[in-house]
């Protein structure tokens, strides 16, 4: 059933039921409108009425002659002028004018005005206690006036009212039908605008003009919203479907090296089984150097695939310090002999990934442990952690030094690439290309210098600040780093701030 047509039903039944509401109100304050009226006329007649009415009482309790008996009669009846008079006391009833049967019970005592029916009309009674202080001298006088809001006015009025109310359903139901479907047209045309609209064959979306209308305008916002969150969950889904199948095509190629080694290095356990000792020892040595870069290198892959899908939901506050701390006691487990320098840092705290923060100091620990390492071949490193940015205060500053023979200015953007590794690197090439990503992912920057002091390298990175009462700065819609970063310019490590 089309919406008119249920706004035209519903008004239809609605207006009737208020006409005969407001018909019945209307009854009972034209009954109660012409009743006050007469009640007022019976209370100025009984007030002239009593008075007669106790005289002719005296009269008859002093068995006066009946000529004075009747005069006093005629007076009362004379008082009461247009209304009907019935007088009750110890010698018996008098009674004059218009007024219901005898037969018809009256109430004894009826202040206020009341109503009575005889079977043939209705009358309004009032009735009045008649006392005096001389004995015998008491009874009960009632007026009558009959009921000018009769059964047959009323009953006039309820037709009247009935028949507008039939009037009222037909033609408010008409007039809703044409109002609510011309009020209907613009969702109509938004419903013909987005029927024909398919989001997984066709890049078209609604266009919606602003109609005035609330509801319309407020459910093509929600339809665009829909529509976009589909787009965004369509390219996510296309995104990690594509990076799952760049995580296979360079998973194959990166481990085709070290698996062809070590299938090698197998044969020739293999084919000589009499192999001398220390040649026997170089090629464990070798399978083993292979399987640790096998197996660091699925995990830089799994690093890289995870920082291309996280989701917002996953960023809170993050303490740089502590992060720093368990990184730096992971490093010092791990190489024993390194001399690792940390002074003092400031507590920082950023809107971060904690595990994208931990990815960047622990890859930047390796690098500098591994490749940064001082000419008597001892690994040096320093780590340092300040406020900065401008202004004062709005960027996290973290920097390590190294004592080793730095890097050329010229090569400073390729280490971040892809599986750039040096001759004679025993990693898999991806440590720092995970430092550009997270440091990307988190909006901050990431730089190459010289140490200061002389011989080494330093890599400065920074995250900006943010406090719980500041907004989370949205991620970046292009995250493709484990499919493209070997080709696209490295421009996040170029700010010189």
């Amino acid at each position: 059933m089309k919406l008119a047509t249920r706004i035209a039903l519903a008004v239809g039944a609605t207006v009737p039921v208020l006409v005969l509401a407001a018909g019945w109100l209307l009854l009972l304050l034209v009954a109660r409108d012409l009743h006050a009226e007469q009640d007022a006329h019976l209370r100025e007649r009984a007030d002239t009425a009593a008075v007669n009415a106790r005289q002719l009482l005296r009269v008859t309790a002093a068995d006066r002659p009946a000529a004075v008996e009747q005069a006093r009669e005629r007076q009362l009846y004379a008082s009461g002028l247009d209304v009907g008079i019935r007088l009750t006391g110890p010698h018996g009833t008098v009674s004059g004018g218009p007024q219901p049967d005898g037969s018809v019970p009256l109430p004894t005592r009826a202040r206020t005005p009341v109503t009575v029916d005889d079977g043939a009309r209705s009358w309004r009674v009032l009735s009045v206690r008649v006392q005096s202080s001389r004995p015998g001298v008491q009874g009960t006088l009632w007026l009558f006036s009959p009921d000018t809001a009769s059964k047959d006015q009323l009953a006039l009025v309820r037709r009247r009212v009935v028949t507008v109310a039939l009037l009222a359903a037909v033609t408010s139901g008409l007039m809703a039908l044409a109002v609510a479907s011309r009020a209907g047209r613009p969702l109509r045309q938004l419903q013909q605008r987005t029927s024909g609209l398919d989001p997984r064959v066709d890049a078209a979306r609604l266009d919606h003009t602003r109609t005035g209308v609330i509801e319309v305008d407020d459910l093509a916002r929600t339809l665009q919203t829909v529509l976009a969150r589909y787009d965004e969950q369509a390219a996510r889904t296309t995104e990690a479907l594509t990076t799952a199948r760049s995580f296979a095509a360079a998973a194959a190629h990166e481990l085709r090296t070290p698996l062809m080694s070590m299938q090698t290095n197998l044969e020739i356990l293999a084919q000589h089984p009499d192999l001398a000792s220390a040649d026997r020892d170089e090629v464990l040595g070798d399978l083993q150097a292979e399987h640790a870069r096998l197996l660091g290198l699925l995990v830089m892959l799994r690093e890289l695939g995870r920082g291309d899908l996280v989701e917002a939901e996953a960023f809170g506050p993050v303490d740089l310090t502590e992060v720093i701390d368990a990184a730096v006691a992971d490093a010092r487990r791990r190489y024993p002999t390194a001399e690792i320098t940390v002074p003092v840092m400031p507590r920082l705290s950023v809107h971060a990934w904690e595990p994208g923060v931990r990815t960047i100091i622990d890859n930047l620990l390796a690098n500098a442990l591994i490749h940064g390492r001082s000419r008597d071949g001892r690994a040096r490193v320093e780590l340092g952690l300040r406020a900065g940015g401008h202004p004062p205060g709005s960027t996290a500053v973290l920097t390590i030094d190294d004592r080793g023979p730095g890097i050329l200015p010229s090569q400073r953007d390729a280490v971040f690439h892809r599986f750039e590794r040096g001759p004679d690197s025993p990693g898999s090439g991806l440590g720092l290309t995970l430092v550009a990503q997270q440091t990307a992912l988190h909006t901050g920057h990431v730089r190459i210098q010289d140490c200061p002091g002389g011989r080494g390298t330093r890599i400065e990175v920074r995250l900006p600040v943010r406090d719980s009462r500041q907004t989370a700065i949205p991620l970046p819609t292009e995250r493709d780093w484990l499919i493209t970063t070997a080709e696209r310019p490295q421009g996040f490590h170029k700010d010189g701030s």
